[in-house]
């Protein structure tokens, strides 16, 4: 029985900034990095049952967040680029109905925080399925752990930012 307790609360901001509570010292600081790099404020409290849990109550809390700010009149469509030390990760998303996870990141066989879980995949695919994105994340270079996974969540979260942000007006409306 799931009995996971969520409170979040996202807005566009001019720099990011994140009051994560999730128990999980990894997540609270990968979190964190989203949020900055998307220039988003996020306030967000998970209560879980388990670390499993929070993961997965952590992506679709902020999924959920995430979805209305990406309609229209948002872009819905965003990339980044995105270093940490020796680790460069690139994301690409798009608002689609028909949500999913593309990744070549697998850190299945890793420790990471102390997890025996992919924090990464986990929490990137509730993201995805709660925000209905199809979410492409790619790991260019690195090879250490820490590094890897605060690139990727900075790539997600300019990603986000870019697609968040209003669309530019089309030809027809600028004329």
């Amino acid at each position: 029985m799931d009995r996971t307790q969520t409170g979040v609360r996202v807005a566009l901001a001019a720099q990011g900034s994140a009051n994560v509570a999730t128990g999980l010292t990894v997540l609270d600081h990968l979190v964190n990095e989203l949020a900055r790099s998307g220039g988003f404020k996020v306030a967000l409290e998970v209560a879980p049952d388990s670390p499993d849990e929070a993961v997965a109550a952590a992506g679709n809390a902020l999924g959920v967040a995430f979805r209305d700010r990406l309609a229209p009149p948002a872009s819905g469509i965003g990339w980044a680029l995105a270093p940490a030390a020796e680790a460069l990760a690139a994301a690409a998303l798009e608002r689609d109905d028909d949500a999913r996870l593309v990744t070549n990141v697998d850190f299945s066989g890793q420790r990471v925080g102390g997890l025996n879980t992919d924090v990464t995949s986990r929490f990137l695919r509730e993201l995805a399925e709660a925000a209905s994105l199809n979410l492409h994340v790619r790991l260019l270079e690195g090879t250490d752990p820490q590094h890897v996974l605060t690139a990727i969540f900075k790539a997600v979260g300019a990603a986000l930012g870019q697609a968040c942000r209003l669309a530019p007006p089309s030809e027809e409306e600028g004329t």
